[in-house]
């Protein structure tokens, strides 16, 4: 079985928890407390909205083994030269900037967590491809590995 979906606008990365320091008065103690940042939250439920209108909720089998697809399409930067601009959407010059791709994956297989699969240590195998585009999106293939014989 193999899923695909497509989150329309800039990729967004995993973002890092923010720590804040808390005093509890009761235990006359201090405490550290972590913040998801709210950007990260609203990318992860537009993740796993665009997931569930366009596979239809489909689940993959506990502890099947998966593979998993990503082609992050960066937006071409208005401030580009003509010249690099045409290579851009020629493929020719690709984004070496921010989001890095680990964080891409990250939100994105974070997101599908009991989702798309109970968790996402099931994602046996995982490729992300970085390019500019003129429609801005992430494209996600997901399918099945199959079991047995030499899948390198």
């Amino acid at each position: 079985m193999e899923v695909k979906f497509t989150v329309l606008g800039e990729p967004q990365g995993k973002g890092r928890p923010r720590f804040v320091a808390r005093y509890n008065p009761v235990e006359q103690r201090a405490f550290g407390q972590a913040h998801t940042p709210d950007k990260t939250i609203v990318y992860e439920n537009l993740v796993k909205t665009e997931y569930a209108i366009q596979t239809g909720n489909h689940r993959f089998p506990d502890g099947s083994m998966l593979d998993m697809r990503i082609m992050a399409f960066y937006g071409i930067p208005k401030s580009a030269t003509k010249k690099n601009k045409e290579r851009m959407a020629k493929r020719l010059l690709r984004p070496v900037k921010k989001p890095d791709m680990d964080n891409v994956v990250k939100i994105i297989a974070d997101s599908l967590n009991q989702v798309a699969y109970k968790d996402d240590t099931q994602i046996v195998d995982c490729q992300c491809r970085k390019f500019y585009s003129d429609n801005p999106r992430v494209e996600v293939t997901i399918k099945e590995v199959e079991t047995g014989g030499d899948n390198v």
